[in-house]
Order: structure tokens, then C-alpha cells, then sequence
């Protein structure tokens, strides 16, 4: 920025040679020094020395840049270090947003690698808000003028269930969005048949595209499994004894037979695969059980902050904000009636997205 300035203030006193003089200096800076910049900063560099004919500098930071970078068929291409802080030159949308505008810049060729930093962008606001104008006008601009242009894509997806075409044209109260091509149907517990299980998608046209199916029904807590989707959740119950040697914990299985004044720890981890803003997390208790804490506040732990409320049968916790990685979230209950009780689930969903939900298995405890 500073060398842009210095060049328009000088060219505007008609010393070309000063200007000569000041361009070979920040050249000279930037073939030296691009390499301990950050992302934001090499991105600015490439495109600013792509335009002042120094090719050779540009495509080796887009190197850099390519060999650094994550490349998933679900998330697109993006960088690790692509996160949010103070500076200004910490904002994942509008790093995001330069990235793309110097890879289409400079390769404009390479219209897989500039589609697949699109779909890094797309796929973050599918979890995640986009929280200024700046980032928001950035993003539109990247998706829209840079790489393939898919909003001219005319043809919807082909979707086949239990081998019948969805027609959205001839679905009564159906609307079809304009743009994104979004509709939704669904059918009620008499319609579903066992041949709606096999469903088929087929895809014409260029961009890309994606949808959720959901199938709802009625099931015993013990028998529920855990799902597998995007975010991950285990579940599990341990005896704790206090010791003359210090604090011991034992998982709880079926064999484990607890008394009434036990303490019982729950122990719950989250997996996400990507960050999200604006979850809830809900861990259902078991009728025998009483919680040690009942009073509801925010927390802090391995870099997560989190509102824990603790209601009659359930826990629950709100994160704003729930960066990729793996959580281990972990409380205490008093055993206070005997019995054969069924502990529940533990139940994760995103409020922004409500497609990104998860549940674990269900428990059961004796205690006599």
C-alpha cells in the first residue's frame, strides 16, 4: 500500500525517475522478504507484482501459496492458517476473496484450482456468518466475477427417489428460488415406502451443488446409534471414587451395577470438521441422576468459550462460535433414586444451518 502511494504521489510531480527509483526498491523488498509474510500480505504481493511485469516473483508466491494449502472434495481449497483475529489482515473472507482474485489473475486458466477456493467460501457461509459489509461485498465479488460463472447454469440436479423423478414444477405449495435453484418437498409416514431408501442425484451442469435428505421417525433411546455426519459426538459414563491415592474414574457398562449417592462423570467429546457459529448441544440425564452444578454460566476451556445451562432432564451448551478440532466437555451427577433408567442421548445441531446435526448413542444404567 505504502509503495502504491508513494508511486501515484510521485508520478503526480512528474519525477519518473523518482518513481523508477522507489518501484525498483519495493521490488527488490518483495523478491527478498514475500516468504515471512502472511497470507493476506502474499496475496497483495502477487497481484502487485503479476501488474508491474515481474511474473517470475508472482508464481512463485502462488507456488507458496498452492503447496500450503488443504484441498478436500467437501470443503474446497483453503489454508489452515486462513483464521480470525485482531489485525486486519486476519479476516478469512477477505483473505479468502484476495486469494482467489490473484489466482484467477494471474492463472486464469486454472479454473478448477479458482472453483475450488469458491466452494472454501460457499461452504463457510453455510455454517458461519459473514459479519461486515467488507467480508460480505468481497465474497460476492470473488463469486461472481472470478472462475466459472455458475449462475448462468440452467439446468437443476436430477433427483430420483425410489426410482420417481422430483418434478419442483408439479409439487403443489412448492417454490422454486430464483438464483440458487432451492426448493424443498417431504412426504408423510404413510407415503414413505422401503424402495424411497435408494435415492439418486445427477448433476448437468457446471458449479456446484448440494442438499440434505432427512428422515424422521420414532425409535427407544437405548436403541439409538451414533450418527456419522460432519460433526461427531461420543458419549460416556464413569463411576468416581475418591481414594487415599487420589480421584478414580471406571467407564460404566452394563455390568456396572451403581448405588444411590454414587458420582457419576459424563464425559462427552465433539469432533467438528470445520468451524461453525451458533450451535447447541443438549445432553439428556437420566431420571436417577441429579446434577452437582446447578448454576449456569459461561465457560472457558482449550480455547473454546461456551454458556453451560443446566435444565430438569438435560445440560445444554451454546457455543457462538465452534472452531474445527476435537472438544472433551465433562461434568458431574449425583446418583439419588434406584432403578433401571434409560440416560438418554446427547443431541448437537447448528442453529445457522440446520442440516449439520449429530446425536450419539443411547445409555442405559442400573442402579440398585
Amino acid at each position: 500500500i505504502h509503495y502504491l502511494y508513494m508511486r501515484s504521489f510521485f508520478s503526480d510531480i512528474k519525477t519518473s525517475k523518482k518513481v523508477d527509483e522507489i518501484t525498483a526498491y519495493y521490488n527488490r523488498q518483495a523478491r527478498k522478504y514475500w516468504k515471512n509474510k502472511n497470507l493476506y500480505s502474499r496475496g497483495m504481493l502477487s497481484l502487485i507484482m503479476h501488474r508491474a511485469d515481474d511474473s517470475k516473483t508472482a508464481e512463485k508466491i502462488l507456488r507458496a501459496l498452492e503447496e500450503n494449502s488443504i484441498t478436500s472434495e467437501e470443503l474446497g481449497m483453503y489454508w489452515k492458517s486462513n483464521t480470525s483475529s485482531w489485525y486486519w489482515y486476519q479476516a478469512p473472507i477477505e483473505t479468502q476473496a484476495l486469494l482467489i482474485e490473484a489466482f484467477s489473475e494471474i492463472h486464469p486458466t486454472d479454473v478448477s484450482t479458482i472453483d475450488n477456493l469458491k466452494i472454501w467460501l460457499l461452504k463457510n457461509k453455510q455454517t458461519s456468518q459473514w459479519k461486515t459489509t467488507k467480508a460480505t461485498t468481497e465474497a460476492v465479488y470473488a463469486l461472481l466475477l472470478q472462475g466459472s460463472d455458475w449462475l448462468s447454469v440452467t439446468d437443476a440436479v436430477d433427483v430420483l427417489v425410489g426410482g420417481e423423478k422430483i418434478e419442483p414444477s408439479k409439487l403443489e405449495n412448492v417454490k422454486v428460488e430464483a438464483g440458487t435453484g432451492y426448493y424443498k418437498t417431504s412426504w408423510s409416514g404413510a407415503e414413505v415406502k422401503p424402495k424411497m431408501g435408494e435415492v439418486q442425484i445427477s448433476k448437468k451442469g457446471d458449479g456446484i451443488a448440494w442438499g440434505a435428505l432427512y428422515w424422521q421417525y420414532f425409535e427407544d433411546l437405548d436403541k439409538i446409534t451414533a450418527a456419522e455426519t460432519p460433526l461427531k459426538l461420543k458419549k460416556k459414563l464413569f463411576l468416581k471414587k475418591n481414594t487415599d491415592t487420589g480421584e478414580e474414574i471406571s467407564e460404566i457398562t452394563s455390568e456396572t451395577h451403581l448405588k444411590v449417592g454414587d458420582l457419576v462423570r459424563v464425559r462427552i467429546e465433539l469432533r467438528a470438521d470445520r468451524q461453525m457459529e451458533f450451535v447447541h448441544m443438549k445432553d439428556m440425564r437420566a431420571a436417577g441422576f441429579e446434577p452437582i452444578n446447578v448454576i449456569s454460566r459461561y465457560k472457558w476451556q482449550d480455547g473454546l468459550g461456551y454458556y453451560e445451562a443446566t435444565k430438569d432432564a438435560s445440560t445444554n451448551f451454546f457455543f457462538d462460535y465452534l472452531p474445527k478440532g476435537v472438544y472433551v466437555f465433562e461434568y458431574d451427577l449425583r446418583v439419588n433414586n434406584a432403578g433401571n433408567f434409560s440416560n438418554g442421548i446427547t443431541t448437537i445441531q447448528s442453529m445457522y444451518a440446520p442440516e449439520f446435526s449429530s446425536h450419539s448413542e443411547g445409555v442405559r444404567v442400573q442402579v440398585n
